[in-house]
């Protein structure tokens, strides 16, 4: 039997078990308590339309049970996700044994509610329903695993806000996946950072030259898990999707919060935004039909297609002041990379000794690279002695390397057993929030800068929407 016939039997095993056999499966409601027992943890994956959905479950982990509950309205997304699965479940190298079990009809979120037979809601699709379904969530007392971003709009913010009061009332669990913590880069960009011997402190900037900087490029056409990405056409919605400015620049903007202030409980009052402007990619109708597979635009774009092309306002930037720290942040959309990249990463922090800097570009050959380069004046000697001990000496991430590239410039050697890539990086913020579940809680300080977080981006998008 070929990989894709197996395939297409787990997709219509999973579908033949849908509808009125979902109750009849369903367990009795699990305990909202942890202790790492296997297979304890039941997911419940609601109406998967993107394909971080899948990711959560590209491995298998001990206190996840391997059935899984999927309460979806029938269609290419759910199809694709089942479909992603299967692939999962065929490979070769380290297959996976999930179970999906499958409710399609018009109540799947009722259904799902009203069943509870699992414990952990995980959401990843169509961002202009996912705050209600994240509120409706923990008001029945489910954890919820969600993708960014868990809003799109400021006048959602205040939803969201209140669905963190229940879950905290509820006992509940409530957490966003954010993936860019587990990039080494941005490992080492933060440790480095806060290292006085190196970075010093740092420096506040101003609106031409912010202490901080981070500016990410993403791309509509483009291969997971092995395969040519189908989106599907309301990903070009931004009113179901979200503007890049809610949507990608969510994870620059926990970049800067998780980077420069570890630890730290922020509050809306840190952020003040200064301006924010939002602008579009514009799309062909073949590189449409090329990335969606569907013939013509979708009559719910008609508003944004002018001449026969699509003006697609996936892009923002936005400059604001957290703590006093003038922040810039770039999230930017374009059609297909230059042959041999993918998604590209740019970020710099400047302390009053050093900047540390990651790039991406054709000089690094398209794999982000951590630079640190000295302020004019420092001490050169005693400089190169800090760097070393704090890179090539420090056991922490062995095997480091430095690599003089200029007068005042080092470049950090990384091994390629670090460069895990984005889409493992769904495994390791599992297993950190299967940590929390078995905790009975979140560090102090991620609930109040989640809020801060979503705050930030939606009173971006209010500013630039003026």
């Amino acid at each position: 039997m070929t990989t894709k016939t197996l395939q297409m039997a787990f997709i219509l095993l999973a579908l033949l078990t849908s509808c009125g056999t979902a109750k009849k499966n369903a367990e009795p409601q699990v305990a909202k308590t942890f202790t790492g027992a296997k297979g304890e943890v039941r997911l419940l994956t609601l109406d998967p339309g993107h394909f971080h959905a899948a990711l959560v479950q590209k491995k298998m982990y001990d206190m996840v049970n391997p059935e899984v509950r999927v309460y979806a309205p029938e269609g290419a997304d759910l199809t694709q996700h089942l479909n992603r699965i299967a692939g999962y479940s065929t490979r070769k190298e380290s297959p996976t044994s999930w179970n999906e079990i499958v409710y399609t009809a018009p109540d799947y979120f009722a259904k799902m509610l009203e069943e509870k037979a699992g414990n952990v809601v995980v959401l990843s699709g169509n961002n202009r329903i996912k705050t209600e379904y994240i509120k409706k969530s923990v008001e029945a007392g489910l954890n919820v695993f969600a993708d960014k971003p868990m809003v799109i709009t400021p006048e959602n913010f205040p939803m969201l806000e209140e669905s963190f009061k229940i879950a905290a009332d509820k006992k509940v669990i409530l957490f966003d996946i954010m993936t860019e913590r587990f990039e080494i880069t941005s490992m080492l960009q933060m440790e480095l950072s806060h290292n006085p011997g190196i970075f010093g402190t740092l420096l506040p900037g101003t609106k031409e030259k912010p202490g901080v900087e981070i500016f990410s490029v993403h791309f509509f056409y483009k291969s997971v898990s092995g395969s040519t990405l189908v989106r599907p056409g309301w990903f070009f919605d931004v009113d179901q999707q979200g503007e890049g400015m809610v949507d990608v620049a969510t994870h620059l903007v926990d970049l800067v919060q998780w980077g420069c202030f570890p630890g730290v409980i922020l509050q809306k009052s840190d952020i003040e935004m200064l301006q924010a402007r939002r602008y579009p990619t514009v799309l062909t109708l073949d590189e449409f039909k090329a990335v969606t597979k569907m013939e013509t635009f979708p009559e719910n774009l008609s508003k944004y297609v002018k001449d026969g092309k699509l003006d697609e306002y996936a892009n923002g930037e936005m400059l604001y002041k957290i703590k006093g720290i003038h922040s810039k942040i770039t999230a930017e959309w374009q059609y297909k990379a230059p042959e041999g990249s993918g998604d590209t990463h740019y970020a710099i922090l400047r302390g009053s000794k050093a900047s540390v800097e990651i790039k991406q570009g054709e000089a690094e050959k398209y794999v982000p690279t951590v630079y640190v380069h000295a302020n004019p004046g420092t001490p050169l000697p005693e400089f190169a002695a800090e760097l070393e001990n704090a890179i090539v000496k420090n056991p922490t991430h062995a095997g480091l390397t430095l690599e003089k590239v200029g007068e005042l410039s080092w470049k950090i050697g990384i091994p390629a057993e670090y460069k895990v890539g984005h889409e493992a990086h769904f495994s390791q913020v599992t297993e950190k929030y299967l940590e929390y579940l078995k905790a009975g809680k979140l560090p102090e300080w991620e609930v109040p800068n989640m809020i801060v977080k979503y705050f930030t981006t939606t009173e971006a998008l209010r500013l630039a929407r003026k």
